[in-house]
This record gives structure tokens, C-alpha cells and sequence, in this order.
């Protein structure tokens, strides 16, 4: 089994890179999937969250109510490192699940935002980071979700800096430009890595 960790910060075109390997036959962990399954009402993670940060953060039927989370931990650091300390073990878990259902000869990608310790960095066999310039990460982000330019600047401004994926990276990927190009870098480190 080969296993691909892709990682990189917001609007960086980890996703897209991770369904271009999923067209090569991949199969794709989505760690922003999961995170979002151990957040589901009944599940021990969001009990967590709720009692570092109140009922607040729960709609009127007892779900997460992620808009309002996100908008106190986009903004407090602090705040950020105690769900990230609540959610990666949870995270990492299910990760590793995730692995053990799949076979043996398959090539997996874990698409984690943050390279956990543990759970994908001590799983992956080799890390690829998608950088883009940060002008072009806010244009996506603003694109797909609506949010304001502060907005998705305060959430890359929170994340992990360049030079710390830079520095766990096997390989980079630069997603400044056309899809085909994308496809072109992660078609040559695929192939060219798989031999």
C-alpha cells in the first residue's frame, strides 16, 4: 500500500489535487470529512466542544452550529489550538480506520488540512504540499463559500505558514495557474513516484 498524504492551507487546491488522484485510481481519505462525522450530535468529540465552549456553539436542535464556532476560533488562537487538541485525536482515529478497510495493493490519499502527528504524518508514506500565492487562495475561497476577503484572510492568517508544510514536504505542488497544469505536476509525482 502506498500512501500519499496531501496537505496545504485553505484554497490551495489540496481537494482538487486529491480528485486528480482519485481519477488515477486513488482512493481519498477527506479529513475535513471526517471532522465533520465526529462533530455529529451523540458523538463524544462534540460533547468536548460544547463544554470548552458553552451551548453557544449549538443550533436550536443540538447540532454544531459550525458557522458560529468557526467565527470565535478564526479569531482567537488559543481558542483554535483547543478544538485542533479536542478534534485531531478523534481525526487521526477515524484516519487510521479508514486505512485498515482498504486493500493492500491500493494506493490511498489522506487530504488532511493540518499534518497531524498522529493519525498522518506517522501514516503517509510521503507528504505532498499544494501552495498557492495568497491573493489566489482568497479569490478561490471568496468564490466557493461566500465568506468576505477578511474573513478568509483571518482563516489562512490562523493556519499553518507555507514554510512549515514546506518543511514536512516530499513534494510541493504550485497551484497557481489552469487545472491542466495541476494535473500535469500531480500525473508526473504520481507516476514518476510509483515506478
Amino acid at each position: 500500500m502506498r500512501i500519499i498524504g496531501v496537505t496545504g492551507g485553505i484554497g490551495s487546491g489540496k481537494s482538487t489535487v486529491s480528485k486528480i488522484l482519485a481519477s488515477f485510481g486513488a482512493q481519498v481519505i477527506d479529513a475535513d470529512v471526517l471532522a465533520r462525522q465526529i462533530v455529529q450530535k451523540g458523538q463524544k468529540a462534540l460533547e468536548e466542544i460544547v463544554n470548552y465552549f458553552g451551548e453557544a456553539v449549538l443550533d436550536s436542535e443540538g447540532n454544531l452550529d459550525r458557522k458560529k464556532l468557526s467565527g470565535i476560533v478564526f479569531k482567537d488562537k488559543k481558542k483554535l489550538e483547543a478544538l485542533n487538541r479536542i478534534t485531531h485525536n478523534y481525526i487521526a482515529e477515524k484516519i487510521i480506520e479508514e486505512i485498515k478497510k482498504i486493500k493492500e495493493d491500493e494506493t490511498v490519499v489522506v487530504d488532511a488540512p493540518i499534518p497531524i502527528e498522529h493519525g498522518f504524518t506517522d501514516v503517509v508514506d510521503e507528504i505532498w504540499t499544494v501552495i498557492a500565492d495568497k491573493e489566489v487562495r482568497i479569490k478561490r475561497v471568496m468564490e466557493r463559500s461566500g465568506l468576505t476577503y477578511n474573513e478568509v484572510e483571518d482563516r489562512i492568517n490562523s493556519q499553518l505558514s507555507d514554510e512549515f508544510y514546506l518543511s514536512i514536504s516530499d513534494r510541493v505542488i504550485v497551484n497557481n495557474g489552469s487545472i491542466e497544469e495541476l494535473r500535469l505536476q500531480v500525473e508526473k509525482y504520481f507516476f514518476i513516484s510509483s515506478i
